[in-house]
């Protein structure tokens, strides 16, 4: 048998045990497939880049869902993120000063924002701050710069900068994948880095999440998710999963279904 085969072989296994698992270990397939660690590694280097599959420390997990623009990724899926954003919105008091950042659940829960709510909002998207318009509680802060239409939201140099100004009470972080080990990552580098820049200056630090992110990772790290940060998570989220973060000292929400 020819080592290509062998190599697409190895790689087809891989991406079955992906999706039945959820992740893989490298020191786990060397044992089973008897290769290499460094052969294993290797293929999974090759699978990333092509990808494939992220690369963590010791293996790899599924690439996280990406459903395209902000306004693309909105229309899906309304009443789970709608379920998440009212498991959410009890987390957000009079008086305080809330970052929400980019991210269609995100844009759910500024929906779902009472009009009577006393508090400052803050955000970096523009189809957020159009949801806040109208409710005449709020006192809304829209921060600036080049906008970057497939995050949706303004995530360079300009709106970094704002953000160091600010010390926001809670930020509501939107995430492309979330998992116990990896944490919190993004597609594009520019919003993971205004992302890590917001949580760290937060003194508290939310994700809403919708199931087909958990057990999965995007290229670039946020932050870990440790104890001072909250997941809400959808019902029938995988208890496997549920029960990591709590592990890693996370606390987790779970929301409601509507009935009817």
């Amino acid at each position: 048998m020819s080592t290509e085969l062998l190599l697409r072989e190895r790689k087809s296994l891989i991406q079955d045990r992906l999706k039945t698992e959820g992740r893989v270990l490298a020191a786990d397939l060397a044992r089973e497939l008897n290769v290499s660690e460094d052969t294993i590694r290797r293929d999974l280097r090759e699978m990333a880049a092509a990808g494939l599959c992220e690369r963590v420390y010791g293996g790899a997990l599924p690439l996280a869902p990406d459903a395209g623009s902000l306004s693309e990724r909105a229309a899906l899926a309304p009443e789970r993120k709608a379920a998440l954003a009212r498991a959410s919105i009890g987390f957000i008091q009079h008086g305080m000063t809330v970052f929400l950042d980019a991210g269609s659940t995100n844009l759910a829960i500024a929906r779902t924002i009472s009009p009577d709510l006393s508090a400052t909002i803050v955000t970096n998207t523009p189809l957020i701050a159009s949801a806040l318009m109208e409710k005449p509680g709020l006192n809304l802060i829209l921060i600036g710069g080049t906008l970057d239409r497939t995050v949706g939201a303004a995530v360079g140099a300009r709106a970094q900068r704002d953000a160091e100004l600010l010390r926001p009470d809670l930020c509501i972080l939107g995430t492309c994948g979330a998992d116990a080990e990896a944490g919190l990552t993004a597609f594009h580098l520019e919003d993971a880095e205004f992302k890590r820049l917001i949580a760290a200056r937060s003194r508290s630090v939310l994700a809403a999440v919708t199931s087909d992110k958990l057990g999965t990772a995007a290229p670039h790290a946020v932050i870990g998710i440790g104890s001072g940060s909250t997941l809400v998570l959808e019902a029938g989220a995988p208890e496997g999963e549920v029960a990591a973060f709590i592990a890693q000292g996370a606390s987790v929400v779970i929301a409601e279904e509507r009935a009817g």
